[in-house]
């Protein structure tokens, strides 16, 4: 073990063949700033990482944005733009954003972050500001136990999620809608006001657009709902099939519409809400605390949000 880190066990951490999920490193007695721990003890975090998928960072003194995002940058990881995806979110400082910003009455359910885009961020930071009132915790699931578990009880849907892949389809208003949990407008998600640089921008991602009278219609797809692991040679359940599904509903967008197989053909219900509770079943939700960091790599673990009382206020920051 290194010297800057202690591994501890949580209330609802599980453990999955031996392994922890997720890890919890809280400062040793001679603890130095979290960003210099960091920097002294990368392999250590980037093993952990690979073996658990998700480390949790509790008990560093750590209350601001600023903070936040000096530790961040102390990973030395790119930046990465977010170009493309659904959620709406503010910048606050440096490479930090809020997490997503719909209701706190509204669950948001389980994905890999952008997975229904080809550019993907490979980790995800979340870092607790304000602890929730109550609620709230970001539960998180082990992609490949989802895989394996669904092909075992679905193998016919999930052969023809690998042949087809899936459509995503999503309909933006002009401006970003606070109210929905998928408010994004196409000017933020495209980061510009220009039609013809939102329609090369889209391009890039391979998305079609259709532009309405008051907005676009998008389309995205097919791309696989499966990945392959390199890293950890196995597959994956990548992709944002249950959320769509169950959660990209304002008064533009119909869910049952917003995700299909590529090959256009609808997706089975029961199978999509059956799922749903294989991720419930397999997942983790610790209660957040205030200056909890949590490293997801994105590439290993689902995550979601429960509603919430308020305040609470959790920030995020995506890397390459």
């Amino acid at each position: 073990m290194e010297n800057a880190f202690i591994e501890i066990q949580v209330p609802g951490q599980k453990f999955v063949k031996g392994v922890p999920f997720p890890a919890v490193v809280s400062p040793s007695a001679s603890a130095v700033p979290l960003t210099d721990s960091v920097k002294t003890n990368e392999p250590f975090l980037q093993s952990l990482l690979l073996r658990s998928g998700a480390v949790l960072f509790r008990d560093f003194s750590l209350s601001t944005a600023s903070h936040f995002n000096d530790v961040v940058e102390a990973f030395g990881y790119d930046e990465l733009p977010y170009v493309g995806g659904a959620a709406p979110r503010t910048n606050v400082v440096g490479r930090v954003f809020t997490a997503n910003e719909s209701p706190p009455d509204q669950k948001i359910p389980f994905h890999h972050e952008m997975a229904q885009v080809p550019e993907f961020p490979s980790k995800l930071f979340f870092f607790c500001e304000v602890e929730p009132g109550s609620g709230g915790e970001t539960p998180i699931v082990l992609s490949h136990v989802v895989y394996e578990r669904m092909k075992d009880k679905y193998p016919e849907f999930v052969e023809r999620l690998e042949k087809h892949g899936l459509l995503y389809t999503r309909v933006l208003g002009e401006d970003d809608n606070p109210s929905s949990p998928i408010g994004r407008g196409w000017k933020s998600t495209f980061l510009t006001t220009d039609k013809t640089i939102a329609q090369q921008r889209a391009a890039k991602l391979g998305m079609k657009l259709e532009w309405l009278e008051d907005g676009v219609k998008t389309v995205m797809g097919p791309i696989p709902g499966v990945k392959y692991d390199e890293r950890r040679q196995r597959k994956i359940w990548f992709n944002s099939m249950v959320a769509a599904y169950t959660g990209w509903k304002d008064e533009r967008n119909d869910p049952v519409k917003a995700v299909t197989f590529g090959d256009g053909e609808p997706l089975p219900p029961d199978t999509v809400y059956d799922c749903l509770q294989i991720l419930e079943e397999e997942s983790v939700a610790i209660p957040w605390q205030k200056g909890d960091i949590l490293l997801i790599d994105n590439w290993a673990v689902l995550h979601s949000r429960r509603s919430f009382d308020p305040p609470r206020r959790v920030l995020a920051s995506l890397v390459k």
